[in-house]
């Protein structure tokens, strides 16, 4: 008896491809995530437009009710955040069809989680880009852009062996310590003066102040280690009931040229989750088409967002020896 002619082609078969690709990206893409994932995010997916305005209100303060009187009026002096969508960044492979036959299916896995990677990395960097801002300090735009460093970090500070003192941290001239017990505390003062909410900080750090801080007494003392997804995220810790993560991207400076490769020390920050904000208008996403000319499948991801300061003084850069 004939089976009939409902077979599953290579045509059918594909339609399922996309979406197993579009898993792999953002499950590699969310494990990645450190910055994004502590800071205020706002969605903007499936609506127009290019700009984004966040009303940011001032606190108020109470006043004395007198007998008799009318209650006294708190005079408003709201401001705006300008949040603008203009970061669009694509990882695209094309795999030809001989590469599709003979590859292992260890391929995809590796495309997928690199390019999930990839788009995490660049998020996070643009986030540090933002950050250059945090009190009053001059924006220079993305970190990296092309591969050049051109982060100045004009208002980030750097410690002392002896005092929790911050001082503005000037390239080509300062010369930083390593992350000490003195310097974390004067920098929760800071926000602490600031009047910083106590919830939802974080001390970002890169991978050569994390071994410093191994050589903290609070920080061993204090030291939580949380679940499996925690540590994928960079969590490695908390000081002070601040969370302490990781993260390789944390931008590199040091000369006043301040090109790639030339670079002797390491930005991280504490922030509070109010300092910075990320808009996605298109989430992580992945497409593949067909290229008969070339013979293969085209793969890309990419994302759509923005970032931007939130509160200027939710967060303080400070920088660190590279080594």
């Amino acid at each position: 008896m004939a089976l009939g002619t409902n077979n599953t082609t290579a045509a059918v078969a594909g339609n399922f491809i996309p979406e197993l690709w579009s898993d792999e990206v953002i499950g590699a893409y969310k494990s990645n995530l450190v910055v994004a994932n502590l800071v205020t995010k706002l969605s903007h997916k499936g609506k127009k437009g290019d700009t984004i305005y966040i009303p940011v209100p001032a606190r108020g303060s109470a006043s004395v009710k007198a007998a008799n009187t009318q209650v006294t009026l708190s005079a408003a002096t709201n401001t705006k955040v300008t949040v603008s969508i203009d970061k669009h960044y694509e990882y695209s492979k094309l795999i030809e069809d001989i590469a599709e036959v003979q590859a292992l299916a260890s391929m995809r896995r590796f495309y997928t989680d690199d390019a999930g990677y990839a788009l995490s990395k660049q998020v996070d960097n643009s986030l540090f880009g933002a950050a250059q801002t945090l009190q009053g300090g001059a924006a220079t735009g993305d970190w990296y852009n092309g591969g050049v460093v051109n982060g100045k970090w004009t208002k980030a500070k750097f410690f002392h062996a002896t005092t929790t003192a911050l001082t503005d941290y000037v390239e080509a001239s300062s010369t930083p310590i390593a992350i000490n017990d003195n310097g974390i505390r004067g920098m929760i003062l800071a926000l602490d003066n600031a009047d910083v909410p106590m919830d939802n900080r974080a001390l970002i750090i890169p991978p050569v102040a994390a071994n410093d801080l191994l050589g903290i007494n609070r920080f061993t003392e204090q030291q939580f280690i949380g679940s499996g997804d925690a540590i994928k995220t960079g969590k490695i810790g908390s000081i002070y009931g601040v969370d302490v993560y990781i993260s390789s991207n944390c931008p590199t400076t040091g000369d006043a040229v301040n090109e790639a490769g030339n670079n002797t020390d390491r930005v991280g920050m504490l922030i509070h989750k109010d300092a910075l904000v990320l808009a996605e208008q298109v989430g992580v996403r992945s497409q593949t088409q067909y290229k008969q000319e070339y013979l293969g499948d085209l793969f890309t991801a990419d994302t759509l967002y923005g970032v931007a300061e939130l509160r200027d003084n939710a967060g303080i850069n400070f920088v660190v020896p590279a080594s």
